[in-house]
């Protein structure tokens, strides 16, 4: 009778740290993403924020049309993204098409005093900080995420109940990647 409550017992406590590695995963994986949708808020806004700024910019910029529309292509595909790896791909190149569209500004006195302008310049700024810490935090839970997945004993329930690794959201563009030149001439 003794064996049979001892055995009972460690059949609980195996069942219960069984049950807290699980739950613990379910909490990493719902952390994924609740940061995930944390970024997909911010590039809803800068996707919104985009056409404002085309539609200012287009009455002063005629002659820099081909980086007009590659904004508006770069946006489409990043919209029309579904993977985390396919949105950070086409985030990067409308990254990159933004930065074109920065430099350019710089040849036009009379946009760049624009109050319209200003103001949704000023917002993207703001939206691009934002995605950017956005994006740190989901990275973050995604490090937390795979690591628990990953290490033993966790890997073990991980395998048992099909959790699987979570892709990090990555700079794939060149052009993010390059530190900007900053001249004074």
């Amino acid at each position: 009778m003794l064996y049979f409550i001892i055995f009972i017992v460690i059949i609980f406590l195996i069942g219960m740290f069984i049950v807290s590695i699980y739950n613990s995963l379910v909490g990493l994986r719902n952390r994924v993403k609740n940061a995930w949708s944390q970024i997909d808020v911010q590039l809803k806004r800068r996707h919104d924020l985009i056409p404002n700024l085309i539609e200012t910019v287009k009455g002063y910029m005629t002659h820099e049309r081909q980086i007009m529309e590659n904004i508006t292509k770069y946006r489409s595909q990043a919209m029309d993204a579904n993977t985390v790896g396919e949105k950070a791909a086409a985030e990067g190149l409308l990254s990159g098409a933004l930065g074109q569209l920065r430099v350019q500004v710089e040849n036009y006195p009379d946009l760049k005093a624009n109050q319209n302008f200003l103001a949704l310049q000023e917002e993207l700024t703001s939206t691009e900080n934002k995605i950017s810490f956005a994006r740190q935090a989901y990275n973050d839970q995604v490090l937390f995420y795979n690591n628990k997945i990953q290490m033993f004993p966790s890997n073990i329930i991980a395998g048992m109940f099909s959790f699987k690794e979570e892709e990090f959201f990555q700079v794939e563009d060149k052009a993010e990647k390059e530190v900007p030149k900053v001249s004074f001439n």
